[in-house]
């Protein structure tokens, strides 16, 4: 058996049970996970970065106000003058910023030591607090956080042997075990038929789905929340369209647990974190073991196939080993494939980023704002603007920092991650400043930083190889396959950093923009092949999500969450297969492909309750027509009686003459656009210098007056001044200037009531020519004027 090492040769075995370490000897010292105390007060667990620097910490996450203690307690078994180290870092130290944000004290029995640690060095280190004299019982420790600007703690040491150092690098690894788990013993919750590895819309469906299939489901999450980038930690509303294509009923156990958050970021209760874990919950045969961070693998030394993962409970310290016959990577970062020495590609440079974003509000009165001088310096015209919201929180509008608040693409996509969002967290407090103290600071006066996401947002990083690569000549040309199953509608939507905002910065420019092909059939799909969901030398292991094998042209359009939640249901019903015939994610494809299909076909309420049982309808999980619509779901069928114009709604639906950007003649350059409320399956945006135009040609049956509207979604990076022009033969043409930077209340945006003649070819243009933003085309409607 060939047991790996953990990632980056570090990993903290977690929390400590503190009163584990009462018997230990004089020479021993003392060690304490800051993330094993009974009360984590306002920090906030972090356990992102636990490959890169060795443990999940503690992160005083408090947007410029100081969050409650963090407290503990340990037993002293021998009085004497112990020496104090504190595990932390200066977060900014790596740019030489002015200034030490993270700063925070170690509280002693009530009594706070002098060092203010999180104070110096830019690499996670043990940062000396002196002496002090301690008796014999009871200490008592706390985290005071001294500026609610993200000071961090990993773990605290005492020693009372003059002679001791702590350890670093590889050392420490070793004494966290050494330490924490001096039996070395690991516990074991059996052997399961499938361990899925992620909790995302890719594990989710992987998980749900299999144990639909009666199979015995471990799904191991590192965090406390399911739903990945979709869950309210990260506020990235679940894009691509389900239910389509091929095999319609693929994406039903999706939206059984998806988000339709009419904003991102947006209110913690629009991502429903809850509902994700109740439908899990729900399925007996499905075992969830949130806050487990998979740090090893053991694998057969002859083929490779993994026989179990090994993960560290990240508070209370226990490692447990998960024993399976098979093992999906749902990870997004192909951590178990990592591990496991699955082949992989990767972009170290030149890649998507991360994002970290975030909202403000306005209060009834004015709100205080510390000084930020080790933030980015940056002025109003530095970043976009950032538009207001649709929903309300408490009963208020919010201001969001969106996707496009996003950095890292010349940086490692794993081992410069806690850089990366450490880089953006000065950007965000570096852009609220700037509003603040900026010369419109009277604007913002009440302007209060209500959420910032301390979790980034990954976009790509490995991308595990399988026996199809998929790439986009793929998808252009629209190859296919015959193990085609899971419907990618997303354009292929690429990121890079947007120039307009690179200039101060170009080191590492934290504002980006998407370049969108237009290449996807957005109503049907494209159809990603199977054999992109196992990986090609590691015979046990599935993946799903946004670590798939494809290149990285094709992960544009196959990332978003709705589609790899669907990546996950078919990864689950092919997990039965290989149960049931003993057989490996390969041979599913070789053997048995036929009845991959045949499953594939079915509702997504269907299970069985044994290996062999024949399939049912659980009639207590919804009918997926019944379930509020998603956003990319609007234009089928089953959902066009229950939307109003505007919303979203398909074609049919919309009384009058309808001409949908589908229908439209462009010329110059114009990429897709899913924003809504849009018309049909979505729109085209044109930048302000594309030189540029959209015209939507119709006539009508009979003459007479008729009310002209257009329909946008309305955003912050819309032109203010579009150029739209009527067109009638023999009338003088009607010219017009639209805010595409606001919806219309209804949708509808009323241009104007015209005499029309019968069955000749009147056209509305759009034009870029003159716009400060970009030109969203998406739908003319036409309509008897009352």
């Amino acid at each position: 058996m060939k047991i790996s090492p953990s990632i980056s040769h570090l990993f903290a075995v977690g929390a400590l049970a503190c009163t584990s370490l009462a018997s230990a000897a004089a020479s021993q010292p003392l060690f304490v996970e800051a993330e094993s105390f009974s009360s984590h007060g306002g920090w906030a667990l972090d356990t992102s970065f636990t490959p890169i620097m060795g443990s999940p910490y503690l992160l005083a996450h408090g947007l410029g106000k100081p969050v409650a203690d963090a407290q503990g307690k340990v037993q002293i078994t021998e009085p004497g003058t112990y020496r104090v180290w504190v595990r932390t870092k200066d977060w900014v130290a790596p740019w030489n910023a002015t200034g030490t944000p993270g700063r925070f004290q170690l509280v002693v029995n009530g009594k706070p030591l002098a060092t203010e640690f999180g104070t110096e060095g830019a690499q996670w280190h043990w940062q000396s607090g002196g002496a002090l004299d301690l008796k014999a019982g009871e200490l008592t420790l706390a985290l005071h956080d001294l500026t609610g600007f993200d000071g961090r703690c990993d773990a605290i040491l005492l020693s009372n042997d003059p002679t001791f150092t702590p350890p670093e690098g590889d050392a420490l690894a070793v004494a966290r075990k050494k330490w924490l788990n001096p039996e070395g013993a690991s516990t074991d919750p059996g052997e399961f038929d499938l361990v899925v590895v992620g909790g995302g819309y890719a594990g989710l469906g992987a998980a749900i789905s299999a144990a639909r299939q009666s199979l015995r489901v471990a799904l191991i999450q590192d965090r406390f929340v399911l739903g990945g980038n979709g869950s309210s930690e990260i506020g990235v509303w679940a894009q691509g369209g389900t239910m389509r294509g091929k095999y319609p009923h693929l994406g039903e156990i999706v939206e059984e647990f998806a988000d339709r958050s009419p904003d991102s970021p947006g209110a913690v209760e629009h991502f429903v974190d809850d509902k994700k874990e109740a439908v899990c919950r729900n399925e007996k045969t499905l075992s969830l073991f949130l806050g487990h961070f998979v740090q090893g693998v053991q694998q057969e030394k002859q083929g490779g196939a993994i026989q179990a993962v090994t993960a560290l409970d990240v508070r209370s310290g226990r490692e447990r080993v998960f024993r399976g016959k098979l093992f999906v990577d749902c990870t997004g970062h192909g951590t178990v494939g990592g591990l496991a020495g699955a082949a992989f590609t990767m972009e170290e440079t030149g890649h998507m980023g991360m994002s970290n974003m975030w909202y403000y509000q306005q209060d009834e009165t004015p709100q205080a704002w510390q000084p930020t001088p080790w933030a980015l310096a940056l002025e109003a015209g530095d970043f976009p603007n950032t538009p207001k919201s649709r929903s309300l929180i408490a009963g208020k509008p919010f201001f969001k920092g969106e996707w496009f608040w996003e950095s890292g693409f010349s940086k490692h996509p794993l081992n410069d991650l806690e850089l990366v969002r450490d880089w953006n967290l000065r950007a965000v407090f570096g852009a609220f400043s700037a509003l603040k103290n900026g010369e419109n600071k009277a604007d913002y006066t009440n302007a209060a930083l209500k959420w910032v996401s301390h979790v980034g947002g990954p976009r790509e990083s490995r991308l595990l190889q399988g026996d199809v690569v998929l790439t986009q000549d793929d998808i252009v040309e629209k190859r296919d396959f015959a193990d085609g199953f899971v419907p990618t509608t997303w354009d292929i939507d690429l990121h890079y950093p947007r120039e307009q905002f690179a200039k101060k910065f170009p080191e590492n420019p934290f504002i980006s923009r998407a370049e969108f092909g237009r290449h996807v059939d957005r109503k049907n799909g494209y159809p990603v092949p199977y054999r992109c969901f196992y990986s090609k030398n590691i015979p046990n292991l599935f993946m799903a999500g946004r670590n798939i094998s494809v290149t990285h042209q094709a992960l544009g359009t196959v990332r978003v969450m709705r589609t790899c939640g669907m990546m996950g249901e078919v990864v689950g019903k092919a997990a039965y297969l290989a149960v049931l015939h003993g057989t490996s994610p390969r041979g599913v494809y070789e053997k048995h492909l036929p009845a991959l299909i045949q499953l594939a076909e079915q509702p997504g309420a269907t299970r069985r309750d044994f290996l062999n049982g024949e399939t049912r309808l659980d009639p207590n999980i919804a009918d997926p027509s019944k379930m509020p619509v998603g956003s990319m779901n609007r234009d089928l069928p089953q959902f066009s009686k229950r939307l109003s114009p505007g919303d979203g709604a398909p074609i049919e639906a919309l009384p009058g003459i309808i001409v949908d950007d589908s229908q439209a003649v462009f010329t110059g350059s114009w990429s897709a656009s899913s924003l809504t409320p849009c018309i049909g399956g979505g729109s085209k945006l044109a930048g302000p210098k594309a030189n540029a135009e959209a015209r939507f040609e119709f006539s009508v049956p009979t003459p007479g007056k008729y009310e002209v509207r257009l329909y946008w979604a309305g955003h912050e990076n819309r032109s203010s001044r579009t150029s739209c022009t009527l067109e009638r033969p023999g009338q003088k043409e009607t010219a017009k200037t639209l805010n595409q930077k606001i919806t219309a209340p209804k949708g509808a945006n009323v241009f104007g009531v015209f005499e029309f003649a019968e069955g000749v070819k009147n056209a509305v243009v759009l034009k870029t020519a003159g716009a400060d933003g970009n030109v969203v085309a998406d739908a003319v409607q036409v309509v008897p004027a009352e």
